[in-house]
């Protein structure tokens, strides 16, 4: 094994660790990608970023599912909603470039850091009781537009989703993770329907990556688990900074 593959494979690992905790394994695992293997295409490098980070979020999933309890009868239906979503966002990474997003998402989640950073008890306490048509409608909806923001751009998106979940649903920090994971995850298959059937996934990259990738998400949900909300507030702050400091560098670089 090369030493780049061998590089981007420990990054694959961590990629999947912290996503599995507090989402934004992307702003690991895709800037590690451009760094070894400059030579391939944009899109080439999102759809083989993708088959990897399915792999690692199904580990999280299937982890999470049996040690969390889930509200299925609104995630099923969000993750359904996500999926279609993200399927045309992927479609429209085509048609559009993506550096009209970024102002928008740093004033957005300059705003998610504040109100999570100075409102007491954000995602602490648990209080979620029952699907209401209000909630599923607001979960829905939500679930429509960071699936198709997934698809068409991607950073911060297991930020946005822990965050909807925790002020739609009420749930708290590990719930929400556990949750955002399915979603998550929904979206990432769209994604990856897509790039991999234009031929945009690297299966010699995306491969071992998704292994360690693998083992990184299966780490990191034992360890949300067994430590609990205050590891996952911890980690979600970390996430949004270092998302909000990557989009500030990107947006002035373009």
């Amino acid at each position: 094994m090369e030493l780049e593959l061998i590089i981007l494979c420990a990054f694959a690992f961590f990629a999947g660790f912290v996503d599995s905790i507090a989402g934004g394994g992307g702003l690991i695992q895709l800037p590690a990608l451009m760094l070894g293997y400059p030579h391939l295409d944009p899109l080439t490098m999102l759809g083989t970023n993708k088959a990897s980070s399915v792999v690692g979020t199904s580990a999280a999933v299937l982890r999470y599912s049996r040690k969390v309890s889930i509200p299925w009868d609104l995630i099923l239906p969000a993750t359904f909603v996500a999926f279609v979503f993200s399927f045309l966002g992927a479609k429209t990474v085509e048609l559009f470039p993506s550096s009209f997003l970024r102002p928008v998402m740093i004033v957005l989640l300059i705003a998610v850091f504040l109100h999570t950073t100075f409102i007491q008890n954000f995602g602490v306490i648990d209080s979620y009781r029952k699907r209401t048509k209000k909630i599923l409608a607001w979960s829905l909806l939500g679930a429509a537009a960071i699936g198709f923001y997934d698809g068409f751009f991607g950073p911060g998106t297991g930020g946005f989703l822990i965050y909807l979940l925790v002020w739609t649903l009420k749930l708290d920090l590990l719930r929400a993770s556990a949750s955002s994971k399915i979603i998550n995850w929904g979206t990432n298959i769209a994604a990856l329907i897509f790039f991999g059937s234009t031929g945009h996934v690297d299966l010699a990259l995306a491969i071992p990556m998704g292994c360690f990738n693998l083992m990184g998400g299966f780490v990191g949900s034992g360890l949300a688990i067994k430590k609990g909300v205050k590891l996952i507030q911890f980690a979600f702050r970390i996430v949004v900074v270092i998302t909000i400091g990557r989009l500030v560098i990107q947006y002035f670089h373009a």
